[in-house]
């Protein structure tokens, strides 16, 4: 069992390798380094530590119970790291990519999630000049907090009104990920309100530039996460129930 998680993830972070060689544009969804004013990111990463607290001590409880959920952690986290460096250009100037959140949230709950993306938004920040330090506070609370909660909450509804599991499985994934961007844009929208629209007009304009492409984006990590789940039970390495809280 072991085994197999370990080839899944090899095969998960292989990509990753070469996507650190490729140059990376500095504006994409994860808001770069130096963009937001200070007291702002100062607010987000105030926001964001409490929830690396509570995603640590998640994480020590699932480690404790059972050691062997390290290796599934791993693959998590490269499916993350993964699926939110594939930056899709959009036809506003902008970036979309996927946010890879889904797949960890239905294994481990989303506390889990704060841990795993504050990780890969550091490596990305550093090794991919995607995201910054100063805003990882910001990308974290949207990606690896808000986004996960959203999608947790979508798997349970579903999952309590006796959806399909690859439906719920969907859902979940993709809504994830549409919440993500949503948040960024509220982010983006009260540092930057519109001199005319003010705060809502700014937040408007910042989903029309990221709808366009995230919609098909967030239909397609949906689907890829149903595979992924699939693959995952048919090999007898995840429950078939899936939530662990």
């Amino acid at each position: 069992m072991k085994a197999q998680i370990r080839y899944l993830a090899m095969s998960a972070g292989a990509p990753a390798l070469v996507l650190m060689a490729v140059p990376a544009d500095a504006w994409a969804m994860h808001i770069m380094e130096g963009f937001l004013p200070p007291l702002h990111a100062l607010v987000w990463w105030l926001l964001f530590l409490p929830c690396l607290w509570l995603g640590l001590v998640r994480l020590r409880q699932i480690v404790s119970a059972d050691s062997n959920q390290k290796v599934l952690l791993a693959l998590c986290g490269a499916f993350i790291f993964v699926l939110s460096a594939l930056k899709i250009p959009s036809v506003t100037g902008s970036c979309s990519h996927p946010t890879g959140a889904g797949l960890a949230v239905i294994l481990f709950g989303p506390g889990v999630v704060a841990i795993l993306g504050a990780i890969v938004l550091l490596f990305q920040a550093l090794l991919l000049a995607h995201g910054g330090l100063t805003t990882l506070g910001a990308n974290g609370m949207s990606m690896a907090v808000l986004g996960p909660v959203v999608g947790y909450l979508v798997w349970r509804l579903a999952t309590r009104a006796g959806l399909r599991r690859d439906v719920a499985i969907f859902l979940c994934a993709a809504l994830a990920d549409l919440a993500t961007y949503v948040v960024t844009s509220l982010q983006l929208g009260v540092a930057f309100p519109d001199p005319h629209s003010g705060v809502a007009g700014s937040v408007m304009k910042f989903m029309g530039i990221f709808c366009l492409t995230q919609v098909p984006v967030a239909i397609a990590e949906g689907l890829l996460t149903v595979l992924i789940y699939d693959q995952l039970s048919k090999r007898h390495l995840v429950q078939a129930p899936g939530v662990r809280g």
